[in-house]
């Protein structure tokens, strides 16, 4: 269910805004179908949301044909141009680098960077972001960009961990877990994915797959006798939409 300014929404309100076949269609579809309200200040915020959605999903499709390589942290690699490659295997913007110049480098020189899934998703989520805001807002909201894990998130990315999401949607990101990883490789205990659409996923340094072969790449890499195969976790990640549009809506309000 879909509510704005406190007003139930339609399926036929919405439909004239989008052709029947479009990825926002679809996205809409989710949303009317689940048993989940979802409220938004006005029109303006649900569009800012669909295209935050959509750009995220293109971006991870764009940084599967980048040649990012997987390397584990202790491998990883940058380009020196924009990035300090820090001792735990991060990237670090450096200071006279322009943010939005060095998240646009990656997918441009991808071949100079390698790094583990975690990151990559991250980067996506800059460059989806960079798209959307444009680089003077992108800028000024992310002046010190460190590209590692999940424990260094910038606070403006403001995301959220949804334990126990019913409904998949285009740009979330999901995880797959391996509980019976081999412990030569530990790097493959699972996977971060980008939900694409159709039962794809982009996971990086599996690539664009469906559910059942993320398992199956995943298990290829579990221990020896293992019993337990690698599986699909109901919770999802995703950017706290309302957070970025707010965030959006008053910089622009004021220009």
């Amino acid at each position: 269910m879909i509510k704005i300014s406190d007003n139930t929404v339609t399926k036929d309100t919405l439909a004239k805004l989008y052709s029947i076949n479009s990825v926002e269609s679809r996205i809409l579809n989710k949303l009317f179908s689940s048993q989940k309200v979802y409220v938004y200040s006005s029109l303006n915020e649900l569009k800012f949301q669909l295209d935050l959605q959509i750009n995220i999903s293109n971006t991870a499709k764009d940084l599967y044909n980048s040649n990012l390589s997987f390397k584990v942290f202790r491998k990883s690699k940058c380009n020196h141009t924009y990035w300090e490659h820090t001792s735990e295997g991060g990237f670090q913007l450096k200071k006279e680098a322009k943010p939005s110049e060095a998240i646009k480098d990656i997918f441009i020189n991808g071949s100079k960077y390698g790094t583990e899934c975690a990151t990559a998703i991250v980067i996506i989520y800059y460059k989806a972001l960079l798209n959307v805001f444009k680089e003077k807002l992108f800028n000024e909201m992310f002046p010190k960009i460190y590209l590692f894990n999940w424990h260094y998130i910038d606070s403006n990315l403001y995301i959220e961990d949804l334990r126990s999401e019913q409904v998949t949607m285009i740009g979330d990101c999901k995880y797959f877990k391996n509980p019976d990883v081999s412990p030569l490789t530990p790097e493959w205990q699972g996977e971060n994915t980008i939900y694409l659409g159709y039962g794809n996923y982009y996971g990086h340094g599996l690539g664009i797959k469906s559910e059942n072969k993320i398992i199956k790449g995943l298990n290829a890499h579990r221990k020896i006798g293992a019993k337990k195969s690698s599986f699909l976790l109901n919770s999802a990640t995703r950017l706290n939409y309302k957070h970025l549009y707010s965030m959006y809506y008053n910089y622009f309000s004021k220009s």
